[in-house]
């Protein structure tokens, strides 16, 4: 006879709610510190591949191309493949491929190069005169960079950032499924494998609620650093 609805989907007294707790803070802990790591990386990766991109030399440009074909290469490799492909590095860096930090060094991998692109196109979209006109006053290249580009671009930094935390926040279910922890993890070993609707419905729902409230924020602050 099959379960109704309520049954399958709402059947609360099978959930670990110990379980779902440890796995949201292991979700939460993959989250914070890839996009704390990435964030940094990627702002530098970003203002690389700019002032690269800037030069109008021979060896500039190829010195663009070689690291925008080491970003791509990165950016385009599916998150699974990756994971699985970098497994040797992890064990070397982590000790381990199983847990909460094992995942950490393919999140932070396929993330860096895709915020730098947004990094990358956040500082073109600043107007060439104010960059002229802070030259002329006599502005340094570091001047220019903190006083003027990252303050000119931050609203599109932010935004960027948020798109980007929103994928991590995929990318840590996917982890997960290959023993790294977290929601997804608890979602396909108790949830899928073990047949349990409302398992996998409760670790859905808080990670839906996880990406509003990173998105909410987002859009929060991008709207208060607006200067139009």
């Amino acid at each position: 006879m099959d379960k109704s609805f309520s049954e399958t989907y709402l059947n609360f007294d099978k959930v670990d709610w110990a379980k779902m707790q440890t796995s949201t803070i292991d979700t939460l802990y993959m989250t914070v510190v890839s996009m704390i790591v990435v964030f940094v990386l990627g702002i530098l990766l970003g203002l690389l591949l700019y002032s690269l991109g800037r030069k109008k030399s021979a060896s500039y440009q190829i010195l663009y191309n070689i690291v925008s074909i080491i970003s791509n290469i990165f950016r385009s490799t599916p998150f699974m493949i990756l994971m699985v492909l970098i497994i040797p590095f992890t064990k070397t860096l982590v000790g381990s491929m199983i847990g909460a930090s094992a995942a950490l060094p393919a999140l932070i991998l396929s993330a860096v190069p895709f915020y730098a692109r947004l990094v990358e196109i956040a500082f073109r979209e600043v107007s060439p005169g104010v960059l002229e006109a802070a030259n002329a006053m006599g502005a340094n290249y570091w001047q220019v960079i903190y006083k003027i580009l990252i303050p000119e671009s931050m609203p599109a930094l932010v935004s960027g950032f948020t798109v980007t935390s929103v994928s991590m926040i995929g990318f840590t279910a996917m982890a997960g499924a290959i023993g790294a922890g977290g929601l997804g993890s608890l979602a396909w070993s108790e949830g899928f494998q073990l047949g349990n609707q409302t398992v996998t419905l409760v670790a859905t729902v808080i990670m839906l609620l996880i990406v509003f409230i990173v998105q909410g924020l987002g859009d929060y602050f991008t709207q208060k650093l607006d200067k139009r």
